[in-house]
């Protein structure tokens, strides 16, 4: 298997050099899983996979799941593709878009699993900007003062889609099911391999049984540790790059561009194998 590896962070990230022959390849599936278990993000610099591809190799990941289907956006240009962009000929509902500008993981308000594996490619790049960020919430929480995990173990946070887009949209503006969709964690999520990871990101909203000022002060705290430079890494899109990411232990966002970008992505998801608890 003809594959290059370059680390970007010792924490963080890692570019991958394949052909698209090699997404064919469930030992390259594989191989992808276990460097997402080392890296959290990868990227593979202008594959040019076209959506049937993408579709079988998120097919080989795991089992894909669609759970945009009912935004603006999804099934548009392939059976359980999510196009992600601000044309208003696609998208009239870009609250959603736009509050992807801020850390966030896929699916947290949603009744799933958190997916395990968000796919993602660049079909139209922006003109300028848009880049996508990562960061390791495995790593970050890992890097606590152990006097701090102490602290922090036990707290349960809400989280809500209220919450996700509350810079871009007034509550009134969103559908009245969306406005309701909120969902109680905990701050640390012990997975069953025992794995932990901070669930944090701009859709946490209080910490239960904190004042919310305290509450907010601490979420915030915290997502400004897990996005510092050592557990994160930047990528700036180029057409055909694509990318995969842990996003159940990772959080992304992308950086702001204009509302008349022509930035076009296309994703694809990988079903979550376990519920938080």
């Amino acid at each position: 298997m003809d594959v290059k590896v370059e680390v970007i962070k010792p924490e963080m990230g890692a570019v991958v050099h394949a052909s698209r022959e090699n997404f064919k390849d469930p030992e390259f599936a594989a191989l992808c899983t276990e460097l997402l278990d080392k890296h959290g993000a990868l990227v593979f610099p202008e594959v040019g996979l076209s959506d049937a591809e993408q579709l079988a190799f998120t097919d080989l990941m795991g089992k894909r799941i669609n759970f945009m289907h009912k935004l603006p956006g999804s099934d548009v240009s392939a059976q359980d593709v999510y196009t992600i962009t601000l044309d208003p000929t696609v998208n009239h509902e870009p609250e959603y878009v736009l509050g992807s500008m801020f850390w966030h993981g896929d699916g947290i308000c949603s009744d799933i699993p958190p997916p395990k594996y968000t796919l993602l490619s660049c079909k139209v790049p922006p003109e300028k900007d848009g880049e996508t960020e990562f960061c390791n919430t495995v790593n970050a929480w890992a890097a606590l003062p152990e006097e701090e995990k102490t602290k922090l173990r036990g707290l349960r946070v809400k989280h809500s889609v209220v919450a996700a887009v509350r810079e871009v949209a007034p509550k009134e503006q969103l559908d009245p099911k969306r406005q309701s969709m909120t969902h109680e964690h905990p701050l640390v999520w012990k997975q069953q391999s025992g794995r932990e990871t901070l669930l944090i990101g701009w859709t946490a909203d209080e910490i239960v049984g904190m004042p919310k000022p305290q509450a907010r002060a601490l979420l915030t705290r915290l997502l400004e540790w897990a996005a510092q430079p050592r557990f994160s890494c930047c990528h700036t899109w180029k057409k055909g790059d694509f990318a995969i990411w842990d996003n159940t232990g990772a959080l992304h966002r992308a950086r702001p561009y204009a509302d008349t970008s022509k930035r076009r992505m296309h994703r694809t998801s990988v079903g979550g194998v376990e519920a938080i608890t």
